[in-house]
């Protein structure tokens, strides 16, 4: 008995795995369903025209589930053949014992379409974005798709899923540009579209090992993974001229990076992005960046011509609201030493904020407060700023080098004006000694206080002209009290006080006063009336060459004490510069005229001891385009000079008198009872006086002179004049 029901046993089992194993693999055919698939086809979408010829009743073993198969059926969407290779039909087996015939799932496995079929497809749908996106973006490539239509207990479909890969797809982005050798795998159902295994090539970027998840319903979503590299050098930038869109290829030499990104997008119903995020970190290894134009900063003395970065780390945070970039690396200026620095930005709508951290090996110059850094001694800047619309807010700026520091702490522009500044100190050191040593500080009022300051090139940063006024919002007091003023040629101005009023960038009123020492004093006095819209200048020392060591014209003069007085309004200046006892010394200007003039001894005084003049006086005449020079007299027991002429932005013009002093007071003793009254009848025999012209551009000034035995009467009276205030 138990013999019999062994082998009855492994009887059934044996049929049962025949039948399984001819269920799975050829199947029962059958005509019985061809109706019923039709028609769920149809129910599907109207629009579907489905014959069958025979159908197979089959076993799918892997979901232990009976389907209907037909291979290569013939199925038409309005009136287009799709290429089909086989339906299956997956029915509940205990409908079909109860012969309700219930379907679980239809799935149409198509055969591989070209992009080419893709886009007649189209041509029966709808307008839209996609339709549009199907004729016009697709170039060329292969399509492998199978979809899967679910039912419910009533036979109506609740879900559907489609799965299959692109191959080689070439998609255009816009006009020349192509997303092409793109390959993925796709997952999608009624609510999301999986896309895994992605790579594929945008102009010098390649993609690979991308991944992403689209969400269509209830909103569009875009939700991406992929690792890039790019590479961009001069043969490509031709091959890819549509990234000057992206990125400025003329200025751009070469990039190489490696980059890990992550994108999310979320879309309304046109497919018009709503918002976004975007996560980029990597490397630069190497790029390269041409400036259009050398870039020259008042601070640097080579212009930048270039820029390279390498072994640069970057992170970037991009999102419909704010972008965040973070750069950390390695970078030369002109081929110079590669040097560290790091950069936080964040950029939105209306705010740009940087921090910014870099060592620095460039030669700095700053003239107004004479600090000279060398070249390749490295120094360490950060600067923090904030930029609002127009508005520029410079937070901190730290420099440092050795002992030398400067410090600024909230510097304020409004379109590219000077509005405020919180303070500023600066400690620098020339020759390892200290030079500058004081701080700033901007409250109800401007103060300036410290123990030194070089102002060795004052005179030179006053005397350029600058059309721009940038300062033209500052109105405040100021105070200034500086212990120690390093002045031109190493003179030494103590215990510097300045009061003063600042309108709309200019002093108005100032009274201020300096000790240089052996009972030698600076002072300087500004008043202003506002009636007249005139401001009254007058500056007195008793030691004139720092004043005037920025001025060729009084190259060579010693000793004198100097009195100037202007008078100012909004576009011009009446001034007086009157010096008493001076000395001329090796002024190449004075030097070349007495010799061309053949008066040998004075020459050769002028190179050694130098020629004394009692007076020397300057009336002048200035505007912005025109300095003009109405008279300079100078006066001396040896030689005496009277001129006139102009100056402009392209040439300088002088003309005048030098005579001998023996020959002019003969000339004017020889005038009855005035001759007699003022020169001394010991007077000896003089030389001619000479005529000279001094014309040309700055460096180039060509001189001439002629003889003359007269002298005119303006001479004359001003001698008469001055020798009448003697006596």
């Amino acid at each position: 008995m138990r013999k019999i029901f062994n082998l009855s046993f492994i009887f059934i089992l044996s049929v049962l795995t025949l039948l399984l194993v001819f269920l799975s693999t050829t199947g029962i055919e059958t005509k019985r369903f061809n109706s019923l698939i039709t028609k769920k086809i149809k129910e599907s979408n109207a629009n579907i025209d489905l014959n069958l010829d025979t159908i197979k009743f089959k076993l799918d073993i892997r979901e232990i589930s009976l389907f209907l198969e037909a291979k290569n059926p013939s199925i038409n969407f309005k009136e287009i053949k799709l290429p089909i290779k086989n339906i299956k039909a997956y029915v509940n087996f205990l409908s079909l014992i109860k012969s309700e015939n219930k379907f679980e799932k239809i799935s149409l496995n198509f055969n591989q379409i070209s992009f080419e079929n893709i886009k007649k497809i189209s041509s029966i749908l709808k307008p839209s974005n996609f339709s549009s996106f199907l004729n016009n973006k697709l170039v060329e490539g292969k399509l492998n798709i199978q979809i899967e239509f679910y039912f419910n207990k009533n036979n109506e479909i609740e879900n559907f899923i489609t799965k299959g890969s692109i191959e080689d797809a070439k998609i255009n982005y816009e006009k020349e540009i192509f997303l092409e050798n793109t390959n993925f795998t796709f997952f999608a159902d009624n609510t999301d579209i999986l896309i895994k295994s992605f790579l594929g090539k945008f102009g010098p970027l390649d993609i690979k090992d991308g991944d992403a998840k689209i969400q269509i319903s209830p909103e569009i979503s875009i939700e991406t993974n992929f690792l890039s590299n790019i590479k961009i050098d001069n043969k490509l930038k031709k091959e890819y001229d549509f990234l000057n869109q992206f990125l400025n290829l003329n200025s751009l030499d070469n990039l190489n990076g490696e980059f890990n990104n992550t994108l999310f997008v979320n879309l309304d119903k046109t497919l018009k992005i709503k918002n976004f995020n975007f996560k980029n970190s990597g490397k630069i290894i190497n790029a390269k960046l041409n400036f259009q134009k050398s870039i020259k900063n008042f601070l640097l003395e080579d212009s930048l011509k270039f820029i390279i970065v390498k072994d640069t780390e970057i992170n970037t945070f991009i999102n419909s609201n704010k972008n965040n970039i973070e750069i950390k690396g390695k970078y030369s200026f002109n081929n110079n030493n590669f040097l560290d620095f790091e950069s936080e930005n964040i950029i939105s709508k209306d705010i740009f904020k940087s921090k910014i951290r870099a060592n620095i090996d460039e030669k700095i110059q700053i003239e107004l407060i004479n600090y000279t850094k060398p070249k390749e001694i490295i120094a360490e800047v950060s600067i923090e700023l904030e930029k609002f619309g127009d508005n520029l807010k410079l937070k901190n700026l730290n420099y440092a080098q050795g002992k030398n520091s400067i410090v600024i702490n909230d510097l304020k522009f409004q379109k590219g004006i000077f509005s405020n500044l919180k303070k500023a100190s600066v400690k620098t050191f020339s020759k390892k000694i200290s030079n500058n040593d004081f701080k700033i500080l901007f409250g109800d009022k401007i103060i300036i206080e410290g123990n030194k300051f070089d102002a060795s090139n004052l005179a030179k940063l006053i005397n350029q002209k600058k059309s721009d006024n940038n300062l033209k919002k500052l109105n405040k007091n100021i105070e200034i009290n500086i212990a120690k003023v390093i002045a031109p040629l190493s003179e030494k101005l103590l215990k510097f006080r300045l009061i003063g009023k600042i309108e709309r960038g200019k002093f108005i009123k100032i009274s201020s006063k300096g000790d240089f020492g052996n009972n030698n004093f600076l002072d300087i006095t500004m008043k202003s009336d506002k009636l007249k819209k005139k401001k009254y200048l007058e500056i007195y020392s008793d030691i004139t060459k720092p004043l005037l060591t920025e001025y060729s014209f009084f190259r060579g003069l010693t000793g004198g004490k100097l009195l100037y007085t202007s008078i100012i309004d909004d576009n011009s200046s009446t001034s007086k510069l009157k010096i008493e006892n001076f000395k001329v010394v090796n002024a190449p200007n004075m030097v070349k005229l007495l010799t061309l003039a053949d008066l040998g001894g004075l020459a050769d005084l002028a190179e050694g001891e130098g020629i004394s003049f009692e007076t020397l006086e300057i009336d002048i005449d200035q505007t912005d385009e025109l300095i003009k020079i109405n008279e300079i007299l100078a006066l001396g027991p040896s030689i005496s000079v009277l001129m006139d002429g102009y100056q402009d932005k392209n040439v300088t013009s002088l003309r005048g008198t030098l005579i001998p002093a023996k020959t002019l007071n003969k000339m004017i003793s020889r005038i009855p009872l005035i001759g007699d009254i003022i020169i001394p009848k010991e007077v000896g025999e003089g030389l001619f006086g000479i005529s000279f012209k001094m014309k040309g551009p700055k460096g180039k000034i060509k001189t001439s002179i002629n003889p003359i035995r007269t002298i005119t009467p303006r001479f004359i009276q001003k001698i008469i004049d001055r020798n009448k205030k003697i006596n």
